[in-house]
């Protein structure tokens, strides 16, 4: 779960983008203005801000500029608008975004963004521990090239080794773990998704949902409610 603070002067677009991401697992915080986003990134840093150009008060641009300049643009992030200029955006990225989403934002490009900004959170301070003198490292690649997670088979009282392949992108390692999570699971409730529900700390219908999303198998073994 990430921290994310979200900017826009737009009610409507917080609250969608705070229920997708709130969907995803993280922790989201609002700001309606730029005033707002100084306070939300005084108390603490986000792991990752998205951020509208356009703005009542001063604009996203102009907020970037002051984060960067002041030593506070040391999270990633992604700027937004529905009227912004090519310039615009590349004035945006020379400063220091990461990425730049036009409205009306999809959902996939929104998740994707996010995804990679993310991961950008979590590889740098494994790139500083682990050549703390190289401080413009954003990337580590290849780290590690595969990883195990050891499971119970719940059916047969077994335990089996579930690996997952770590030199994939983020979000196609998350699935494979979730899928498996959840199947895990699954299999010890019963196939009870009210169960599953309470020991995951998913709400049903989101949890139905997710198990869609996944792919997971919903009409293998007994599957109930």
């Amino acid at each position: 779960m990430a921290n994310i603070l979200v900017v826009d002067d737009e009610l409507g677009i917080r609250d969608l983008l705070s229920e997708i991401l709130n969907d995803e697992g993280h922790q989201v915080d609002l700001a309606e203005n730029a005033a707002q986003a100084r306070a939300a990134r005084a108390l603490a840093r986000p792991d990752l801000v998205l951020l509208d150009i356009w703005m009542p008060d001063t604009d996203g641009v102009t907020l970037l500029k002051e984060w960067s300049s002041t030593g506070l643009l040391n999270m990633p992030v992604i700027m937004m608008s529905g009227h912004a200029t090519i310039d615009t955006a590349v004035e945006a990225t020379k400063i220091g975004a990461m990425a730049f989403l036009e409205k009306p934002i999809t959902l996939q490009k929104l998740l994707k963004a996010v995804e990679q900004g993310l991961a950008r959170t979590v590889a740098r301070p494994l790139a500083s521990a682990l050549k703390p003198t190289s401080p413009m490292i954003d990337f580590v690649p290849e780290v590690i090239m595969a990883g195990s997670v050891l499971m119970a088979s719940a059916d047969r009282g077994l335990q089996s080794t579930q690996s997952f392949m770590l030199e994939k992108p983020l979000r196609d390692a998350r699935d494979e773990f979730e899928k498996a999570y959840f199947e895990f699971h699954l299999a010890k409730e019963g196939g009870s998704m009210t169960r599953v529900a309470e020991k995951t700390g998913l709400e049903r219908t989101h949890l139905y949902r997710k198990l869609k999303q996944l792919g997971v198998d919903l009409t293998r073994g007994k599957r109930s409610l």
